[in-house]
């Protein structure tokens, strides 16, 4: 029995004694190498006296206890420090190194290299070989909770080799860290840390180390001994990369140090825990110093601070897309170069164009989805015939009237000749013939006039048709024969002398309806068309104003030197406008009845058939009326019948097939492959893309001079509002109100901007008619089109505004005063702007609607107040709607803001419930936010993939989808 305890006893020991603490090193059976100052069997007893060169057989401090206390001990002459580690002179050096070594001052000591072996004492932050360093940790929080004095012992080993005893006054490998804590005497946890180099910044050494590891010495005060204080926890967290810097001490003086890690700068700050009354002390032979070995060991001696990666990414993303937009810039350069040399081009003048249409019909599918029960598309449960087999044609130098009564199918006739897109089936055949009859073996140039007049109302006449000219005629023409033309024009269409006065609309009314219209048709005739195809452009106008504008189309139609087709549609002319056509085209129900010779031919036609026109009644009218109710007399085989209420085709009609719905689209596709049908297809623009990008910024730039109102109007409340939110928080203070203050600042500025957004929205859905018109007239690619919004809108109206508010804000609520985080904080907000106004750019694009748009907008922008984090813990949302956070665009802008913020260096000093409270402000961040320290530039670059997510969906949109439907 007693052989057995005698054996676990040994065994124990054993155990016990290969576990050593301060990370000694095990060396077999039962001792352990330990650390400077530190002794017995575990390495957990603390040396009492003595000096660094006793090695194991310094003096360690007796009956120690469970928890040594080294206040009842005393350092010998001339070193100092807890744990009597430090050296104070180089004689102590000097003695301490010949009592051990045997040596007496009187030896000689130049080695037979000439190097001086005389030891110095180092009480330099520098560290040449091993140094050692004793602080004091000063901080009134930590204080608060342990008021007793707290000391930090930290050995730093660069080059053991050049230790006066290597592995005696030295300890671990080159490059490596050994700490411990004292609090009150007593040993509360240490720390080691390796692969350190030290760099050097005016003789003020940071040593940065990697694999951080502490322990705590459990029961201790700051590890166990009051629960309610207990620190276990966060010393397992000291982990990973390890900062201690140092500043240059004046010889004799105590210096200062930060302990920095992640946990200790998220508690104490960005600097770190400071510590003070540094005392400095290595023994090291001055011939090291003299040969300055110590900065040529494999440590770093003297550096700069690199860039980090993140930091070298973003230059080299920013920089690749500098040289893109320049690349960008020459190759345009060179493509408008190129076809500005290509020579001038003249119009091609040889009689005409004629054309023709037969076997054409256009009807619309059943509809009876979602729409129609929205009400927002009226229900169709059977195909809708708008056009039956119509056939005419037209020789240049004549204008043609469509005549017929509200929805006989003029305005789907003349979309369907002029080859506008259509929403529904489009059958039949449209050819143009050249002045002898043959096929045209070109696409002809057709210009159409919409029935609503949308012009730019801050231009005039000129200014308006000499943008149309410079997209519409080709590159190679010059500017002087443009501007030429557009004399002539004006000159032709009889508004020389208004040619100077602003376009206006709405209440600002400048030009007449008249010269309005007349403008309308300029726009198309600068491009020189073949084919003039307009839809009512006498509605609106009075008799005179439309006799006007039917006199130039025919001078247009009869010009001797350039015959053309002109083609209108006519709702209810007089009977000296009726009588100013050559051709008239008569529609009933989506039927021709009569497609002749205008004036009286008309009515001579319908006389024979029993329908005399009443002696002194208006022609125009007469044919009104035949084609309101076509009597019997008349032939009506192609005109729609209808049953119960629903259109339905005639059973003598040639699509009488087409009952069966399931067999409509084959078909009535079938007979697309009559003849050349509606081929209008644009083979590219007459411009390259940066004339096309000039001429558009031109008038955007033109626009923005004379209508200042709204850009007046957005910086001035920028201007109020910085103002406002700057006297609302200005100069807040440094406690956790006024933190919380801070965070509530930066909040109210991404929130105003995401309100102040809206307005782009607003004059996207403003100015969406004008680009329709002019992208199916062909005159820009809706890419240049964008960019120019972009730049005319983006920089004057939001980025402009968003730097004033801010700016005031800024320094008046007292935030980070220096220009990189200002920077930083500017940087985040403009690319919240820019994101911001992209999306309401999408929603305007997306929804016809303006008021659908703005409401979408509206409610998103209350959608990132709830999840910017600001509201509530981002941590607290339950999970089914935590995911939602990740698309609010808001929520990043504001984390960003925050750690910019706190990334200064802000401290809390505040007292909390009697407690004094001096800790960073990143954790208070941490803990009412739930931001992240280290997510400024992950921030960034989400905001980055907001803006090109929403760009590409601008793009997207507008290419595929903002177009001409009708």
């Amino acid at each position: 029995m007693q052989l057995l305890a005698l054996s676990l006893y040994l065994f124990i020991g054993t155990v016990a004694a290969q576990t050593c603490e301060n990370f000694g090193v095990p060396l077999g059976g039962s001792d352990c190498d330990c650390p400077l100052g530190f002794g017995s069997a575990n390495c957990s007893v603390p040396a009492c006296g003595g000096d660094i060169f006793q090695g194991s057989q310094r003096a360690l401090l007796q009956n120690p206890g469970l928890f040594p206390n080294i206040t009842s001990c005393s350092c010998e002459s001339g070193w100092g420090g807890v744990g009597c580690n430090v050296c104070q002179t180089s004689n102590a050096c000097q003695a301490a190194f010949n009592a051990v070594n045997g040596s007496t001052s009187s030896t000689s000591n130049i080695n037979d290299n000439g190097q001086n072996q005389t030891l110095t004492c180092n009480t330099s932050p520098r560290v040449w070989a091993s140094g050692q360093l004793s602080c004091s940790v000063i901080n009134p929080t930590l204080q608060s909770l342990f008021p007793g004095p707290s000391t930090l012992n930290i050995m730093r080993t660069l080059n053991g080799t050049y230790s006066p005893l290597p592995n005696t006054t030295s300890f671990g490998a080159d490059g490596s860290l050994y700490a411990q804590l004292w609090y009150e005497g007593q040993e509360q946890f240490y720390c080691e840390a390796n692969s350190c180099q030290q760099t050097l910044n005016d003789n003020a050494p940071d040593w940065q180390c990697n694999n951080l590891s502490c322990n705590c010495r459990p029961g201790s005060a700051f590890c166990g001994a009051n629960i309610t204080t207990d620190l276990t926890q966060t010393v397992a967290l000291l982990t990973g990369t390890l900062e201690v810097s140092c500043n240059a001490s004046t010889p004799g003086q105590p210096g200062s140090c930060a302990f920095k890690q992640r946990v200790i700068n998220s508690v104490f700050g960005p600097d770190g825990l400071s510590l003070n009354g540094c005392t400095f002390g290595e023994c090291v032979a001055q011939y090291v110093i003299d040969d300055n070995i110590g900065g040529n060991s494999t440590t770093t001696a003297t550096a700069g601070k690199s860039l980090s990666g993140g930091v070298i990414a973003g230059l080299a993303v920013v920089g690749s897309l500098l040289l893109l937009a320049v690349l960008f810039i020459l190759f345009g350069l060179f493509r408008q170069r190129r076809a500005r040399r290509a020579g001038p081009s003249s119009v091609r003048k040889d009689g005409g164009v004629g054309i023709s249409w037969s076997s054409l019909s256009y009807t619309l599918p059943p509809n009876n989805g979602i729409l129609s029960k929205l009400g927002s598309a009226p229900r169709r449960d059977t195909p809708l015939v708008v056009l039956d087999d119509i056939e005419g044609k037209i020789a240049p130098g004549q204008i043609m009237a469509i005549l017929g009564p509200s929805g006989a199918g003029k305005t789907t006739l003349i979309e369907c000749l002029a080859g506008k897109p259509k929403i529904g089936l489009i059958s039949g055949s449209v050819n143009f013939l050249e002045p002898d009859g043959s096929s045209l073996a070109r696409e002809p140039r057709i210009g159409f006039v919409d029935q609503a007049d949308v012009l730019p109302p801050t231009l005039s006449p000129f200014e308006a048709l000499l943008f149309a000219a410079k997209l519409r005629l080709p590159e190679s023409i010059p500017l002087s024969s443009k501007v030429s033309r557009v004399y002539d024009v004006l000159s032709q269409l009889g508004l020389s002398d208004v040619a100077n006065n602003r376009i206006g609309s709405g209440e600002r009314r400048g030009l007449s309806g008249g010269e309005m219209r007349r403008v309308s048709i300029g726009l198309e005739l600068v491009g020189d068309p073949e084919v003039l195809i307009l839809d009512e452009p006498t509605s609106g106008l009075d008799s005179v104003s439309a006799l006007k504008v039917i006199n130039v189309l025919r001078n247009v139609a009869h010009d001797p030197e350039n015959p053309r087709v002109v083609i209108c549609s006519i709702h209810q002319p007089s009977s000296k406008l009726y009588h100013s056509f050559d051709r008239v085209l008569l529609l009933s129900r989506g039927r021709a009845i009569f497609d002749g010779e205008g004036g009286v031919a008309a009515a001579s036609h319908f006389a024979a058939l029993g329908l005399p026109c009443p002696e002194g009644y208006n022609i125009a009218d007469h044919l009104l009326d035949i084609a309101s109710e076509p009597p019997p007399s008349v032939k009506t085989t192609h005109i729609r019948g209808e049953s119960e209420g629903n259109p339905s085709f005639a059973s003598n009609s040639k699509e009488a097939v087409l009952a069966d719905d399931s067999e409509k689209p084959r078909a009535i596709a079938s007979n697309a492959s009559k003849g050349r049908f509606s081929g209008f297809k644009k083979s590219g623009y007459p411009t390259t893309f940066l004339t096309q990008l000039e001429v558009l910024s031109g008038r955007e730039w033109k626009v923005l001079k004379r209508d200042r109102t709204l850009f007046a109007t957005h910086v001035a409340v920028a201007a109020v509002l910085g103002v406002f939110c700057g006297g609302l928080y200005f100069h807040t203070d440094i406690t956790i109100a006024g933190f919380q203050s801070r965070v509530g600042c930066l909040f109210f500025l991404g929130a105003l901007i995401a309100f102040s957004s809206l307005s782009a929205l607003y004059n996207l859905v403003e100015i969406r008619p004008l680009f329709l018109r002019e992208r199916a007239a062909g005159l820009y690619s809706p890419t240049a089109w964008l960019l120019s919004r972009l730049i005319f809108d983006v920089i004057p109206l939001r980025l402009i505004p968003t730097i004033i508010v801010s700016t005031i804000t800024y320094w008046m609520a007292g935030l980070a005063h220096d220009a990189a985080h200002y920077f930083k904080f500017l940087f985040i907000l403009v690319l919240y702007s820019l994101s911001m106004t992209l999306f309401n750019f999408l929603l305007a694009c997306v929804f016809r609607n303006g008021g659908i748009a703005i409401l979408l907008s509206a409610l998103t922008a209350l959608y990132q107040m709830t999840y910017a984090g600001f509201f509530v813990h981002l941590g607290d949302i339950p999970p089914v709607l935590r995911w939602l956070q990740w698309f609010c665009p808001l929520k990043y802008t504001l984390e960003a803001l925050s750690v910019n913020e706190v990334g200064s260096g802000l401290q809390i000093k505040d007292v909390l419930q009697g407690v004094p409270v001096d800790v960073s402000a990143a954790l208070i961040m941490q803990l009412l936010f739930g931001f992240g320290v280290n997510n400024y530039y992950r921030d960034v670059l989400v905001s980055f993939a907001f803006i090109a997510g929403f760009g590409a969906s601008v793009i997207l949109v507008v290419w595929y989808s903002v177009r001409e439907r009708r």
